[in-house]
């Protein structure tokens, strides 16, 4: 039997988010991108219910492509409103839209979105060692400061506890307990991507 952090319970779409993604270092910017809108996507709402329209979402707005979504006009809002298949609230459709703006000029100025984000870690995954989950904290300097610096370039939805949140779903962090499996496993992912740079 396995131990893994308990906020995945027992439900097989989040032990599978836990044991396959959660933690694992992205590097490509479509997915950092994804991950960036979901997480803002799911402000009072659970992971589990954003989880579950993942494939809707990646269906409505083009596989999270932001060059195309930074097009978006009203037809478009109109058409993500009517779709059940999303969280079907305006001010996080005009966000995503205007946070995919924000990533085209981010990308021009920094080469990638994975250049701009890790370097909130110096590219490199903090490796933390919590016993339970009650010592994780919301928010960190670090995502204080992501958080500030997206404010600054016009994005929503990118408060600290949300930036937070994405840096422990993208690999930023790895925040899983000392007892999960998986603890182990993304620590060595990380050592090895460090051999591998240097």
């Amino acid at each position: 039997m396995k131990t893994r952090c308990e906020w995945c319970g027992s439900d097989p779409d989040y032990v599978a988010y836990h044991d396959d993604e959660w933690g694992v270092p992205v590097h490509e910017d479509r997915r950092l991108f994804e991950m960036l809108i979901l997480e803002g996507t799911q402000a009072g709402l659970s992971w589990l219910t954003i989880l579950r329209k993942r494939d809707n979402y990646r269906k409505a707005l083009h596989d999270f492509d932001c060059e195309r979504i930074a097009t978006y006009t009203s037809r478009d809002i109109k058409r993500l409103l009517a779709d059940p298949g999303i969280v079907r609230n305006r001010l996080k459709i005009e966000s995503t839209i205007k946070n995919a703006r924000g990533t085209l000029a981010i990308i021009e100025e920094f080469g990638s979105l994975d250049s701009f984000l890790w370097r909130y870690v110096d590219g490199i995954p903090i490796q933390n060692k919590w016993k339970t989950i009650a010592e994780i904290s919301p928010k960190t300097t670090q995502s204080d400061a992501m958080s500030k610096d997206l404010k600054r370039r016009g994005f929503n939805f990118v408060g600290s506890t949300i930036c937070y949140a994405f840096m422990q779903a993208v690999g930023m962090v790895n925040d899983h307990i000392t007892d999960c499996f998986r603890h182990k496993d993304i620590n060595e992912l990380a050592q090895q991507r460090l051999q591998g740079d240097g």
